[in-house]
């Protein structure tokens, strides 16, 4: 889902070649042309889906019309497609990169995420609950093996508060949920001693950026909203299983603190100082990074905890976006980004990061507004097969032409599918799978794109860890109907880890 890692940077150990890690993309514009309704008729017709191309108009206003087109391989044939896609790149990284962070499937190389020369085995974390349930109990033994015998967080050097929460520590409590290795459980309370003090030695109880695993040392006194809020399901799991609310308590400080600082029209801004508690910009960005997954956790405060607050946060500021930030545009539904004191408009753009949301407003009530927003980006995927960064949507330009392999709307595909079962989330999800197949698929596994407008699209070299927590496990559970996973009950993190609903085999 969700994630303000765009700006991140990312630490390298790179063997040879080493051609170093993309940049920030650049806000660049293109030449482009608003896309209506037409555009996805259009794209599903390329696709060889004619059937849905037909009634492309009325499907985009009432999924339900669509139906299943005859295009569609059955359900099983596709997960294990999207499972042997998975297995490809999990052996480029076990080839090349094993143990390592990421990897580099372009040059044969890997990096680190978090600290320059000290890897922690990313990706394995990352990867241990989507192998779970695609029955790879062999890999899955592999992963834990290495991470029990391997992992060491003693290490001089400063780790991300937010991404080291939603990846290690998701990805560790994920990882006993699905095995009940109590090894993994010990390891992810390790992971969340070590960054609560970024929360228990703030000022504000808004925690700090970084946290030096060896000294102690905090910094990072501006992070933004999503930063700030984007604990409390990891947080609230890791009190679940050890029966110390220190941790959930944390996360909801936090979050309290940050919703006392909304303007008088219920918006925030998007950065905060943890030590003054002042605001440190005045543009409402929601649900777009770097504010997206604060709002997206408020209702899994509520929907995993049952946290009234929670609930009662979430609807203020839902109630607050449909009168300030909501808006139709060449007939599609958008958020605009404004002042968050006057309500004023600042921009007209659009991050794939948001393209989640349309799942938290049909969970909080509003189908019809969440599927609006989903069909939306359908529209754009129907232009870009492969989603760019960042678009103005007042005419479907884009601001920064890569792509990340960012999962978000498939994250979303699979949660409306989960709740509505309607087929066209399966079929705008498998043409999505069909073009990354095409696009990002290479010898080593997949990659990166960092320009989706050339023809042929100019790759990068990097396949992201989170990539190995998502995009297939969205795909493989939207059509596999797992007996692992609980689709009653079931509940994933923003970083996509599954923190209810795993079954336990043997």
């Amino acid at each position: 889902m969700h994630k303000p890692r765009a700006g991140q940077p990312v630490n390298e150990r790179i063997r040879q070649p080493a051609p170093g890690l993309p940049p920030g993309m650049p806000r660049r514009r293109f030449l482009g042309r608003a896309l209506g309704v037409s555009g996805l008729a259009c794209g599903l017709m390329a696709f060889g889906l004619p059937e849905l191309a037909g009634t492309a108009s009325a499907a985009t206003r009432s999924p339900a019309a669509a139906g299943r087109p005859g295009g569609l391989p059955p359900d099983p044939v596709v997960a294990r497609d999207v499972r042997g896609e998975l297995l490809h790149v999990w052996d480029g990284y076990k080839k090349f990169a094993w143990g390592h962070d990421l990897l580099l499937p372009l040059s044969g190389g890997y990096a680190e995420f978090f600290v320059s020369g000290h890897p922690i085995g990313l990706s394995i974390i990352e990867a241990l609950d989507t192998l779970y349930v695609m029955e790879l109990d062999d890999e899955v033994a592999l992963g834990t093996r290495w991470i029990k015998q391997n992992l060491d967080l003693d290490i001089d050097g400063n780790f991300h508060v937010f991404e080291f929460i939603i990846r290690v520590v998701g990805g560790l409590l994920a990882g006993y949920l699905a095995t009940g290795d109590k090894d993994l459980l010990a390891l992810a309370v390790e992971s969340g001693d070590r960054v609560l003090p970024a929360f228990t030695q703030s000022p504000t109880g808004m925690p700090y950026q970084y946290v030096n695993f060896r000294t102690g040392a905090l910094s990072g006194t501006t992070p933004p909203i999503a930063e700030i809020g984007t604990n409390i399901l990891e947080f609230g799991v890791l009190s679940q299983l050890t029966g110390d609310g220190k941790y959930y308590t944390a996360a909801k400080n936090a979050y309290r603190a940050v919703v006392e600082r909304r303007s008088p029209l219920d918006l925030l801004a998007s950065y905060l100082n943890v030590e003054t508690g002042q605001w440190a910009d005045s543009t409402d960005q929601a649900p777009n990074p770097p504010d997206d997954s604060f709002y997206e956790y408020l209702w899994g405060g509520w929907a995993m905890f049952g946290d009234r607050d929670c609930l009662n946060w979430y609807r203020m500021f839902t109630a607050a976006f449909k009168k300030y930030l909501i808006e139709t545009y060449n007939g599609l539904t958008w958020f605009k980004q404004v002042n968050f004191e006057t309500g004023e408009l600042v921009s007209r753009d659009q991050s794939e990061l948001a393209a989640f949301y349309g799942e938290v407003l049909a969970h909080g009530g509003d189908v019809a507004l969440g599927e609006s927003y989903y069909h939306t980006w359908a529209e754009v995927a129907a232009q870009y097969p492969v989603l760019p960064e960042e678009i103005d949507y007042t005419d479907l330009a884009p601001i920064s032409a890569g792509n990340r392999l960012r999962p978000e709307y498939l994250n979303a595909a699979f949660d409306l599918w989960v709740q509505l079962r309607k087929d066209v989330y399966k079929t705008t999800s498998y043409a999505y799978f069909q073009n990354m197949k095409t696009y990002n698929r290479v010898p080593n596994g997949y990659t990166i794109i960092d320009d989706v407008t050339t023809r042929p699209m100019k790759q990068g070299d990097l396949f992201p860890a989170y990539s190995f927590a998502e995009n297939f496990k969205y795909l493989y559970l939207i059509f596999s109907d797992t007996p692992r996973y609980d689709y009653r009950t079931g509940y994933l993190s923003t970083e996509g880890k599954i923190l209810r609903g795993l079954r336990r085999t043997g």
